[in-house]
């Protein structure tokens, strides 16, 4: 029988290997099993939290006409 689990890819990045090695230290003892895990993880997580800072920063055009309407009534706007 076939499995039809998706097969994972995986690509190499470079970093310098003063990183790496204070990278090593820092999870030792830790739930990560590899170097690559870690960073798999930290730019996962650094990823979603600027895809989340971006989501919140847009603004509707609701909430922007708001905005210009209060700057008119202050002035600000002609």
């Amino acid at each position: 029988m076939e499995d039809k689990k998706e097969e994972k890819k995986f690509t190499t990045i470079s970093i310098p290997t003063a990183l790496a090695e204070k990278i090593k230290k820092r999870i030792e003892g830790t739930g990560f099993h590899s170097l690559s895990a870690y960073v798999t993880y930290v730019l996962r997580e650094l990823l979603a939290s600027m895809e989340e800072e971006e989501a919140s920063e847009a603004l509707t055009k609701e909430e922007e006409e708001k905005i210009k309407e209060r700057l008119r009534a202050l002035g600000y706007l002609d």
